[in-house]
């Protein structure tokens, strides 16, 4: 991997984004208006640590989500700017209205695509932007991103303060194997209209560290799934919750590429972005609890 840092602008994306989308064109509540301008996301994927093939970039070229969600975008009302490069936290946030991350490891090393990394006040600073009422995504190993101190099969009572904004953390996943996702809102933005529940092929993370203050979303059905880190009870799989005045969304979903083309994984992106940069509300409950309420037995350590 090189190590390319260039910040990929809206036109050159979407002069490749319609390659591989899946479906018909998503709706277009929450587009821009004279009255409601046109909102900024930006999308971070650097990878410290392993990086996924949908983040990975063939040169110059667009990565496949940097071409979903700037058609997303498109669509929607707001305009994404992607990049690898860790120093565009130490510039200017405030015109961001949310950030997306697709990431893994400590985003403070260079590690495995060889990009800059962020530095440690750049990661203060987003975190300060987020609870100034700035909008977070992130899917998949955004919670396999700056992990916290202690042992990974353990519930650690002061996660690192990213894992606390964000909601819950990585442990380890099993083999790629089709589950069944149970729909607790579907009245939260881009999850009207699933029905109560649906069946994937994906890498299921098991996870921990959960915020007792989140909104659960969606749970994965463990009953039936093989390998080891799946013996536990259901726990939260995607969740919303507020950080201060922002707004966050974790889905752990996105490690497959036809999870990403999938019209069903690109509404709850829409879904989530809308909400994240408040361009659509929800009601938001603490319902951990109430859905999964044995989420903090964690699988033995395999």
């Amino acid at each position: 991997m090189s190590g390319e840092t260039t910040i990929i602008s809206r036109r050159a994306l979407l002069a490749t984004a319609a390659a591989g989308l899946a479906g018909a064109a998503l709706p277009h509540a929450g587009a821009a208006t004279a009255r409601n301008p046109k909102r900024s996301v930006l999308f971070f994927s650097k990878s410290s640590g392993f990086e996924h093939d949908p983040v990975k970039r063939q040169g110059r070229r667009p990565s496949l989500a940097e071409k979903i969600l700037t058609e997303i975008g498109k669509r929607r009302g707001f305009d994404v700017v992607a990049t690898k490069d860790g120093r565009v936290f130490d510039g200017d946030l405030a015109r961001h209205d949310a950030f997306f991350f697709f990431t893994t490891g400590d985003l403070t090393q260079t590690g495995s695509d060889g990009t800059p990394p962020m530095s440690a006040t750049g990661k203060e600073a987003l975190l300060a932007a987020i609870r100034g009422g700035k909008g977070f995504v992130g899917v998949h190993s955004a919670s396999d991103t700056f992990h916290s101190k202690g042992e990974a099969f353990e519930t650690q009572q002061n996660p690192d303060p990213y894992i606390a904004m964000l909601g819950g953390e990585f442990i380890s996943h099993g083999s790629e194997q089709e589950a069944r996702v149970k729909i607790v809102d579907p009245n939260f933005p881009g999850l009207r209209g699933l029905g109560e529940s649906f069946k994937t092929k994906e890498e299921w993370y098991s996870l921990k560290n959960f915020a007792n203050d989140s909104h659960v979303l969606l749970v994965l059905d463990t009953e039936g799934m093989h390998d080891s880190e799946y013996r536990r009870p259901p726990f939260p799989l995607a969740w919303a919750r507020r950080e201060g005045l922002g707004r966050v969304y974790y889905n752990a979903m996105g490690h497959r590429e036809d999870v990403w083309r999938s019209r069903r994984f690109q509404e709850m992106l829409a879904g989530a972005l809308a909400w994240a940069t408040g361009a659509a509300d929800a009601a938001l409950s603490a319902n951990m609890a109430e859905v999964t309420p044995q989420a903090s037995v964690l699988p033995a350590r395999n």
